[in-house]
């Protein structure tokens, strides 16, 4: 079988389509695991370690724990070039909780 690069098919695809086909890629990086977000940014363990002053070792711990400190969590998002935003969700409003900034 043989395979085309994306871009060919993309050229072909629809402006809906090629809408839906952002959409979707830009909804699955919204579902990364810590490590799938550093991997994304081409970051390495090692790399991040050093930006949050802790070891390979404890970084690895970090982004496979099933629950993480705000604090840890902003750390590292800091260490990946970004910033950590809380928003709690109500029915009728959205409220940036600024506690942890």
């Amino acid at each position: 079988m043989k395979t085309k690069p994306f871009n060919e098919l993309r050229k072909r695809m629809t402006p809906e389509q090629r809408a839906e086909s952002e959409m979707q890629a830009n909804l699955a990086l919204l579902q990364l695991t810590l490590s799938e977000l550093r991997e994304s940014l081409a970051r390495t363990q090692s790399d991040v370690a050093l930006d949050m002053g802790v070891v390979q070792s404890a970084l690895s711990k970090i982004e496979h724990q099933n629950d993480i400190q705000i604090s840890t969590l902003s750390q590292y998002i800091k260490a990946l070039g970004g910033s950590l935003t809380i928003i709690a969700r109500f029915p009728d409003k959205e409220v940036v909780i600024s506690q942890f900034d």
